[in-house]
């Protein structure tokens, strides 16, 4: 099963390191990760997307990263309303012709055109992960030259409380 997993850590040289070791020691698989500063000042975010078998596995998993000295807040969100978006850059075969063509492609879902060349273009797109699946699979025909996508990047939506320890944490540890 996919969990999308967030971890709170001291943005520090090697952090990302042993955590993506870790998980590869442990034989998770990381389908996705994404990695960014936050409002406060020395922590960042991972988000990253694990398959895991069930239920043990996860808890397995979550106990291992709070062990992480680094790391201050560990919480599966998967089965919380969240904010989940994910970023792509396709770059697809064009010539003048058929620009307009891809032009019609990509308007439903909201991508835009961001780099035009002599033989192709390139398309932005954001969005769930389904959304930009199926954008790619429409530019495909057209021959995809390139891809690059940032992996998914989750927050939990609205009001819901978030835990203290993410609030109120040093930063001397």
């Amino acid at each position: 099963m996919k969990r999308i997993v967030t971890a709170i850590v001291h943005n520090r040289s090697g952090v990302l390191n042993r955590v993506t070791g870790l998980l590869a020691k442990r034989q998770f698989n990381i389908e996705s990760i994404s990695v960014g500063r936050t409002e406060t000042e020395g922590v960042s975010k991972m988000t990253f997307v694990v398959d895991v078998e069930d239920n043990r596995k996860l808890e397995q998993l979550t106990k291992q990263l709070n062990k992480q000295i680094d790391v201050l807040k560990v919480s599966d969100i998967t089965d919380n309303a969240i904010v989940a978006r994910e970023l792509a850059l396709v770059k697809v075969i064009s010539n003048p012709q058929i620009r307009s063509e891809i032009q019609g492609i990509i308007e439903p879902f909201r991508a835009t055109i961001i780099d035009v060349s002599k033989e192709s273009v390139t398309v932005q797109v954001t969005g769930k992960s389904d959304k930009v699946d199926a954008l790619i699979e429409l530019l495909r025909p057209y021959g995809v030259k390139e891809l690059a996508r940032t992996g998914l990047t989750a927050f939990k939506r609205g009001n819901q409380p978030q835990p203290a320890e993410v609030k109120s944490y040093s930063l001397l540890n």
